[in-house]
């Protein structure tokens, strides 16, 4: 059974808590029929959960739809090897703890379904979605293109003849474009130390493969010294294998999820754009209109009935759009400081990780070769 490491730690009694592990990733069918099922364990205090424990097994296909209506109702933002079941497995495990640990996302029926119904019941769930749900892959592409197009249009400038400019706001849209940037930048490193520490492991296999046919050729205590370096060589091959993986799954994941994390921010930013262009827009219009209702009754026009009505109604709109725009700056305040305390704690961790593994590495690496030296040391004497 797969462990669970990102399992959040559990609330006191007294409190609330939810906390789930997704484990034991198994592959079911053949070919492009195949898919990856796995075990979700749900341990709550939560009234309105089937008792403090349920166990269910969940699809991928299941993930997305919890998230698709996540994100619906909310509007917050292959090949089967090992490793990358592995590394789906502990991204879907991050998933849904997000979200149990989210004030709001925990009490969602949507959440609660997918934690506890059985599987016949969230394939007919499934089945029965219609909308964005039911999109061609084509179609999701390009509603994800647009959704691109957006954002550059709304929040880098190209769209802009109402756009919000307090400090406030501006500090954080810098924090998350430059927090992007820097982000993408580490990622993008962490992936090549993974690939480095690949090669070079791949490296020390080969060179002591050959240098134990090489001692083959050799006298007995010749021979014998290239053999046990050929024999190291490739164990240290091991160590570093082992070391790229660690780095993969507790560091450049980490550090990949969150670049993800600052496009969905993004994302946000421009809807909030949006909202406060539509808000600006509208209160605008609501005083040009108030203008007109004003000349309309001085003069006593017939229209002043179908003008007030007319005003009404806008002026509704407007307040509407408005309170549409506030509660999205509230939610986003509010999220924002949830995402830097969760993010300072995770890159924490993933930077302790990242060192702890290069010192292990490193200490292994010395130590073999240490103990190496005087065997070889005889030989050259």
């Amino acid at each position: 059974m797969q462990q669970n490491t990102t399992q959040s730690p559990r609330s006191p009694k007294s409190e609330p808590y939810i906390t789930v592990s997704v484990t034991d990733p198994v592959k079911l069918g053949n070919g492009v029929q195949s898919y990856i099922s796995y075990r979700v364990i749900t341990q709550t205090n939560l009234p309105d959960y089937q008792g403090p424990e349920k166990i269910v097994i969940r699809r991928y296909s299941d993930f997305v739809w919890l998230r698709d209506r996540l994100f619906e109702r909310y509007k917050e933002k292959f090949r089967f090897s090992a490793e990358f079941i592995e590394m789906r497995r502990q991204g879907l495990d991050t998933f849904v703890n997000r979200i149990a640990s989210h004030r709001d996302l925990r009490l969602s029926d949507d959440l609660r379904l997918f934690l506890q119904a059985d599987e016949e019941t969230m394939e007919r769930v499934r089945a029965q979605e219609i909308g964005l749900f039911k999109k061609k892959p084509a179609d999701l592409m390009q509603i994800f293109k647009d959704m691109q197009s957006k954002v550059s249009d709304v929040v880098l400038g190209k769209e802009k003849p109402v756009e919000e400019s307090t400090p406030e706001y501006e500090k954080m849209k810098h924090y998350i474009f430059e927090l992007e940037e820097h982000l993408a930048e580490a990622q993008k490193h962490a992936f090549r130390l993974v690939k480095r520490h690949r090669e070079l492991g791949q490296s020390l296999s080969d060179f002591g493969k050959a240098v134990k046919l090489l001692g083959a050729c050799e006298g007995e205590s010749l021979g014998k010294a290239f053999s046990e370096l050929g024999a190291k060589s490739e164990a240290l091959s091991m160590k570093l294998q082992a070391e790229a993986h660690h780095l993969l799954m507790n560091f450049e994941e980490p550090l990949k999820d969150y670049v993800r994390a600052v496009q969905s921010i993004k994302a946000t930013i421009a809807d909030r754009a949006t909202a406060f262009k539509q808000h600006c827009e509208l209160a605008e219009t609501v005083k040009l209109k108030e203008i007109n209702l004003d000349k309309l009754m001085l003069t006593r026009s017939d229209r002043f009935g179908e003008a007030e009505k007319e005003y009404r109604e806008l002026k509704e709109e407007s307040e509407e759009a408005t309170r549409r725009f506030e509660t999205i700056v509230s939610k986003m305040n509010e999220e924002m400081g949830r995402f830097q305390e969760q993010k300072t704690a995770d890159m924490g961790l993933a930077f302790h990780e990242f060192a702890k593994g290069q010192a292990r590495l490193a200490n292994g690496i010395a130590e073999a070769w240490r103990g190496l030296l005087p065997k070889l040391e005889a030989c050259s004497s």
